[in-house]
């Protein structure tokens, strides 16, 4: 698989740091390709020898932030798979999610962070695949075949409700009275979505099935991004 730019060139790395704190601080308007070659301290031909445009970089620096993703999932579940089991994959997705700041600007659509980027048709296809919800809705098949989910509703009357509950868990536990009061947020997420979805009663080797699964369809949408960042690379 052929490295991606900033793997063998020092430079490379250097403008995608430049770009990301540009991003972060300034928002996508804020910048020009000229502003992060000056932070990156190199000519800005050099940006434009590995990025055409301005919006082929901050995609690129999105798609490298799902795949960041899928790699922290990837790693703690390849670790312990009894992250698999709903009630430690739910908290788990969120809070690792949460610290990835462009996953999450594109997926609550943040147009003073990503302008027209949040309508770029690659992001859709970003958030189709790798996006919380997507990997939120990719797994839940995946729990329901191996006795980890209840199967008797409709599957997305299921999928709606697990959307409802794990996304506004999030708004919710931030608001000023809930942060006093309750001291483990994480452990009332997944009692809720235990009560969701009903109790766990997989086998161990369902759970290992339901992790081997999982952790392919995650590698699927890192490949996914990884064609959108250059189609040479997966």
């Amino acid at each position: 698989m052929p490295e991606l730019p900033e793997q063998g060139s020092p430079k490379a790395a250097r403008i995608l740091a430049a770009a990301g704190e540009l991003l972060l601080g300034r928002g996508s308007r804020g910048f020009t390709i000229a502003d992060v070659a000056q932070r990156a301290h190199v000519g800005k031909g050099t940006a434009y020898l590995y990025w055409k445009t301005k919006e082929d970089l901050l995609l690129g620096l999105i798609c490298r932030d799902f795949v960041a993703l899928a790699d922290a999932v990837t790693e703690a579940v390849t670790a312990d798979p009894e992250l698999a089991r709903p009630s430690r994959w739910c908290p788990r997705v969120l809070r690792t999610a949460a610290e990835h700041p462009f996953v999450n600007a594109l997926r609550s659509h943040d147009d003073d962070l990503l302008g027209v980027l949040a309508d770029d048709p690659r992001s859709a296809t970003l958030l189709d695949t790798l996006g919380p919800d997507a990997v939120m809705h990719e797994v839940l098949p995946i729990w329901r075949r191996h006795g980890l989910a209840r199967t008797d509703w409709p599957l997305a009357d299921q999928a709606l409700a697990l959307h409802a509950l794990t996304f506004g868990f999030a708004p919710a536990a931030g608001l000023p009275r809930f942060r006093a009061e309750v001291a483990e947020p994480e452990q009332v997420l997944a009692a809720a979505v235990t009560a969701l979805l009903g109790p766990e009663q997989a086998t161990p080797e369902q759970v290992r099935a339901t992790a081997t699964e999982g952790l392919r369809s995650l590698a699927e949408g890192r490949a996914t991004a990884l064609r959108i960042i250059d189609p040479a690379t997966a």
